[in-house]
């Protein structure tokens, strides 16, 4: 599903190169600012690194979004508000309860709702000289160059590796540079890549990790404020890339602590020897990673063969593999034993006994299911979906958070 909003046009039209631009947008094409977007952009355009062609050259530029979510938010509110005439959003969920805490895009009256919806709505509300077109999808290997056609940057607000090096590797074929970011607990990255000369994600990370191994922000948490911070860093690296100002943060990884307040920045330089970007790249076309950054098949129980086990008094044995932190938010039972704690804590289960362990989604439990196997559980079983799932299909009165 496409929705597109038109936005302001004017005569006298002028072009100018982008400093980054894409194949497919060689050139800008300038159109003198309104009155009101003169009187909505005055102190931007005060300053000297801007002025009245900065503001045009906004005007007149493109950048995609993928994701609508934490870093979404604050890229794309920023971004609509500093005039950035076109922005694309990418994302196909729908708005949480459990989101709210950290995306501001979307309100307590749009749970339930695509987050494109509310979306759409809150920038349309807050710009309306700028027009926004929304994708219901993913982005996948095969939507992504197309997606990404005409685009000037691309923006990274995506929270898996999945979509992380999709990005990347669609970035570098088609020659439009990538603002990444990424937070996680209390820390954020910022980094450019893909420009010319500089560095991909694939120098930083040659390869996805192995499955599981990273925890989603989903599964290991965030502070509300966090993305905030990070994502308006990200807004600020797209602008500067798009009014050619500054030094943009390509071949630099900005690292950001929230509980030190440490601001650190690392040096990235493009390998020569990578696959994708160095000197004879062995990567030309897209392909999905769900095969490589998904989790392995380990056997599963779903939780309504769970509940008619119970109802039969026959239940397995439960065990819960969240934090303590997590139990005080929900719970449907069982043992508590933090994953980070399940292998020095072996002895305490049995190894006979059939076990069923869950967590919030079911990932961390299937990384602790695939450790069980390997020290002689055998009747060891995932709980499909997790707590999510329970909640949505068995007890609604247990929270999802």
């Amino acid at each position: 599903m496409t929705c597109t909003t038109a936005g302001a046009t004017s005569d006298g039209d002028r072009f100018l190169p982008s400093p980054y631009a894409s194949p497919s947008n060689h050139s800008l094409t300038l159109l003198p600012l309104s009155d009101p977007e003169k009187r909505r952009y005055g102190r931007q355009v005060l300053l000297p690194e801007v002025g009245i062609e900065g503001q045009e050259r906004l005007q007149a530029s493109r950048v995609l979004i993928v994701g609508a979510g934490g870093l979404g938010s604050p890229l794309a509110l920023y971004l609509a508000a500093a005039g950035v005439g076109h922005i694309s959003l990418v994302d196909d969920d729908v708005v949480d309860e459990s989101n709210l805490h950290r995306q501001p895009l979307h309100g307590t009256a749009d749970v339930g709702r695509s987050k494109l919806d509310s979306a759409l709505e809150r920038l349309k509300d807050l710009n309306p000289h700028i027009s926004v077109t929304t994708h219901a999808a993913r982005f996948t290997s095969e939507n992504a160059m197309g997606l990404l056609q005409g685009h000037d940057v691309i923006a990274d607000g995506t929270d898996n590796f999945q979509t992380r090096y999709l990005v990347n590797d669609a970035s570098v074929l088609s020659g439009v540079p990538n603002v990444h970011a990424s937070v996680f607990r209390f820390e954020g990255q910022v980094s450019v890549f893909g420009a010319p000369g500089g560095p991909c994600y694939r120098c930083l990370y040659p390869e996805p990790p192995p499955p599981g191994l990273v925890p989603s922000c989903a599964e290991g948490g965030v502070l509300g404020v966090l993305p905030g911070t990070v994502g308006t860093l990200q807004a600020t690296e797209v602008l500067k890339l798009l009014l050619g100002i500054g030094t943009p943060l390509i071949g630099r990884l900005l690292l950001y602590d929230a509980l030190s307040a440490n601001f650190d920045t690392v040096s990235i330089q493009r390998d020569p020897g990578c696959p994708l970007c160095g000197d004879q790249p062995s990567i030309d076309k897209l392909i999905d990673y769900d095969a490589f950054c998904g989790l392995e098949a380990v056997p599963e129980m779903t939780v309504v063969e769970l509940n008619d086990r119970q109802a039969r008094d026959t239940a397995p044995y439960l065990l819960d593999v969240r934090e303590p932190e997590e139990l005080q938010l929900a719970s449907i039972g069982g043992t508590l034993i933090p994953l980070g704690e399940l292998s020095s804590r072996l002895h305490e289960l049995n190894r006979d006994e059939e076990l069923v362990v869950y967590c919030r989604t079911g990932v961390r439990s299937a990384q602790a299911v695939r450790l069980l196997q390997d020290h002689g559980f055998g009747r060891a079983q995932n709980l499909k979906g997790g707590l999510r799932a329970w909640s949505l299909e068995i007890d609604p009165e247990i929270p999802i958070y």
